[in-house]
């Protein structure tokens, strides 16, 4: 699980084609700093598992099921990434639940700078458009932002100067995708209303038989 603060900006130094997979290496002086073989860390959002670890680097499987449904599959040697290190129950919660798996990928629509902050407009894809509420939380690339503003097809998101210096998002333009986690207690409600009103209505058929 993570809380999607972005720790640090990791630098693609190696990406080795396997076919099906591809083997994803990050230089990651922090996030390598007490990470061993098995641990999880947050790719651009992506739960990746640690493979094999360098001098300030980690490895990573990265599975065509991964590769179609996020934007990994896009990324180039030099490509700059949004790490986290998966949270301990010691750990902060300073976004939200997050637990990496990426619902879908959105493109950046516009950038609008403000003396202080920046407003970014995302594509919100139909799949997950009814999990996304104004004022509440989504995940971009593996950051936890708020929903500033609520449209059809699109929302956008207000970003901090910390926000614009410590993540990818500072530097993406209109056109590149990033990755969406919608919330995963939105997710369980739905699933819960859903088995609910199954369930009622199958007792209530019963009970007509029965009568």
């Amino acid at each position: 699980m993570f809380t999607g603060i972005v720790e640090e900006l990791g630098t693609v130094t190696a990406l080795e084609d396997q076919g099906d997979a591809v083997r994803l290496t990050v230089a990651a002086p922090l996030a390598t700093s007490d990470a061993g073989l098995g641990d999880s860390i947050a790719v651009n959002g992506c739960c990746l598992t640690v493979a094999a670890r360098g001098e300030g680097t980690f490895t990573a499987d990265v599975m065509k099921m991964t590769l179609d449904k996020t934007s990994l599959g896009a990324l180039g040697e030099g490509h700059r990434v949004n790490l986290e290190r998966a949270c301990t129950p010691q750990t902060r919660l300073g976004g939200h639940i997050v637990q990496g798996h990426v619902d879908t990928t959105g493109r950046i629509i516009a950038r609008s700078p403000g003396e202080h902050w920046e407003l970014v407009e995302i594509e919100l894809p139909e799949q997950i458009g009814r999990y996304v509420v104004l004022h509440g939380s989504i995940t971009v690339d593996g950051i936890s932002l708020t929903v500033a503003d609520l449209k059809d097809d699109s929302f956008v998101v207000s970003l901090i100067p910390e926000t614009l210096a410590r993540t990818t998002l500072g530097f993406k333009q209109p056109g590149d995708p990033v990755n969406l986690e919608a919330d995963i207690i939105a997710k369980h409600v739905e699933r819960l209303i859903g088995l609910e009103t199954v369930a009622r209505a199958t007792s209530s058929t019963t009970e007509r038989k029965l009568s």
